[in-house]
């Protein structure tokens, strides 16, 4: 039997990994903070400590910390020491083991021309501190030659990020978007799971995870809204506009470094372009993408 550990098993897209692991027949050691859904809980502080992967024949690394913090604030250090020296703690202790690390579509350069991207796309320009520490992160893993996943805006059971964030933006039955609507790719955390337990048969490198094909973000954004039972008119504001309020937003947040500020270019530019990831190089490896949005919605 395959023993496979799986860091940040007690998070979204860990817990998903390991009770899928476990469903498959593989003995599953969830390696985190907190005990994940299945198998046997390996306590690891990633800002601090180096774990203990005794056992383990295959390490899939999704422990991470996730969020838009303001500049300079705790909650930045507090993410570089998760993101960056926690994977070289990982990656020490994985001494040989195969690896695959879940990285993000966040690492890509910003900006228009992504409405087709390959995984030689620059990784470079990250408009925030997640961008930026899970590229460092990602570079590491790439040195040490694991398999690094990049999805794109994970969604489904169990979302503690995207979805929800989502819906706290209503108000008064209207959501505000910047600009007109774009093709987004997104990745359902049962296809990015299925990936995670295929790559470790895949040559190191990096390679995307989406859903089976792109989105229209205004439709996928009404159809998470129907899910929920949500009713709200989409009203979009120009794309200039919306970049302005998020400077100031940002300039204001820094008088409470503690809170994530409401709106920022981040989240301006990964709504307002069109983000479409090429998974061919993961569909030549035999991994196809099972699971999309509408599944979501008839899920809930």
């Amino acid at each position: 039997m395959t023993t496979i550990a799986v860091t940040g098993a007690s998070g979204f897209c860990g817990s998903h990994v390991a009770t899928t692991a476990a469903a498959r027949g593989a003995d599953v050691l969830c390696v985190g903070r907190r005990p994940g859904p299945v198998g046997r809980h390996i306590p690891w502080d990633a800002a601090r400590e180096v774990p203990d992967l005794s056992g383990a024949d295959l390490v899939v690394h999704c422990a991470a910390s996730v969020g838009d913090p303001v500049p300079g604030s705790p909650a930045e250090a507090a993410m570089h020491a998760v993101n960056v020296h926690g994977t070289a703690r990982l990656l020490e202790a994985a001494a040989g083991r195969p690896v695959v690390w879940v990285s993000s579509a966040s690492v890509y350069a910003p900006g228009t021309r992504r409405s087709r991207i390959t995984e030689d796309h620059p990784v470079r320009g990250h408009l925030n501190a997640y961008g930026r520490t899970k590229a460092a992160g990602e570079a590491l893993a790439l040195a040490a030659d694991a398999v690094v996943l990049r999805p794109r805006a994970v969604y489904g059971a169990g979302d503690p990020h995207l979805v929800p964030r989502l819906l706290s933006r209503v108000r008064r039955g209207l959501l505000v978007l910047p600009g007109p609507s774009v093709r987004l790719s997104l990745t359902a955390v049962e296809n990015l799971a299925d990936a995670c337990l295929l790559a470790a048969d895949w040559p190191p490198g990096a390679y995307n995870i989406a859903d089976p094909a792109p989105y229209d973000r205004d439709e996928a954004i009404r159809t998470v809204l129907r899910a929920h039972g949500v009713r709200a008119r989409l009203r979009h504001i120009p794309l200039g506009l919306a970049r302005t309020l998020a400077e100031a937003t940002q300039k204001l947040a820094r008088l409470s470094p503690h809170a994530e500020p409401p709106l920022t270019r981040y989240a301006v530019d990964q709504l307002a372009h069109s983000v479409v990831l090429d998974v061919s190089k993961a569909l030549s490896r035999g991994w196809a993408a099972a699971r999309s949005l509408k599944d979501y919605e008839t899920a809930l």
